[in-house]
């Protein structure tokens, strides 16, 4: 059975970009052009709107995207199923998480499952955690690695990896050790998330404090926050598995405060009804074996 034009459509509907897609699609803008021009003939609709700056889906595309979402994932069910009765288990697996993650998690992870399903392809997509889970609900993941929010979507499944504290950083080249009162804390230049989990957390930490912020700076990125915190930017606020993979480590220094941060609890988050799958199963299971970190 041919999926890829299903899998060419679906990537050109999260896009909306012909370049972005027919470069993560491995085809040319021209061919990804006649494979959704063939695709609109053969159906008798238009699936986009499209001119020289923009890429919109069309009533009948948004329609069209949901039907090919549940006929990939049914196909991939099926053949899995087959696979797994007849032989070892072979296809492909997306994964999406931060390049930290990918240091820290996913090398333990992906050595254990290619020794186990040395068939099976990973495509790995790397970028910012904030996305993992909606990634994840979108279909165009399988399986993301990030922190576990609060309130755990509607089904989506998480499995824990392991937990790690949220901290304040700032430059190593200032001398105080602490900061004790608000006023201290008002004074001093803040490099905080855009948005996010440890956003929310130093929110509500300021919050609890009656302190407020004075915010220098709000970056996408904890790799960035540390890289500023670093050239004396301000304060900033990372989780403490970025700062051990940072190569900027020791231009910066944990500023010890009380109460602590909530720390993050990082696992991994696929879609319930995708377990069934034997491919995806098989990669869940791999947190049987014990621990993933170094």
């Amino acid at each position: 059975m041919d999926t890829r034009t299903l899998r060419l459509f679906l990537s050109l509907a999260d896009t909306l970009h012909f370049g972005r897609s027919s470069e993560a699609c491995h085809v040319s803008p021209s061919t990804l052009s006649r494979a959704i021009k063939q695709l609109e003939d053969s159906l008798g609709v238009e699936l986009f709107l499209r001119d020289n700056r923009s890429v919109q889906l069309t009533p009948e595309g948004m329609r069209f995207a949901q039907y090919a979402r549940e006929a990939l994932q049914q196909w991939e069910q099926v053949r899995h199923s087959l696979l797994e009765s007849a032989s070892e288990l072979q296809g492909e697996i997306s994964v999406y998480c931060s390049v930290t993650a990918s240091y820290s998690f996913l090398y333990s992870l992906l050595s254990r499952f290619r020794q186990l399903y040395p068939r099976v392809e990973i495509k790995l997509h790397t970028g910012d955690p904030e996305h993992a889970i909606a990634r994840v609900q979108s279909g165009r993941e399988e399986i993301s690695i990030a922190a576990r929010p609060a309130h755990l979507p509607t089904g989506v499944a998480f499995r824990p990896i392991d937990r790690t504290p949220l901290l304040f950083i700032a430059p190593a080249s200032e001398s105080s050790d602490t900061l004790g009162s608000e006023a201290q804390w008002s004074r001093q230049p803040m490099i905080l998330p855009e948005s996010g989990i440890s956003r929310d957390r130093v929110n509500q930490w300021f919050i609890q404090r009656h302190i407020q912020p004075r915010i220098y700076a709000q970056v996408a990125g904890n790799e960035a926050i540390v890289s500023m915190v670093s050239l004396g930017f301000g304060i900033g606020v990372v989780p403490q598995i970025v700062l051990d993979n940072s190569p900027l480590a020791d231009r910066v220094r944990v500023l010890p405060v009380s109460p602590a941060l909530e720390p993050y609890e990082i696992g991994l988050f696929a879609l319930e009804r995708k377990l069934r799958s034997p491919l995806i199963r098989a990669f869940w299971s791999l947190l049987d074996n014990g621990p993933v970190t170094d």
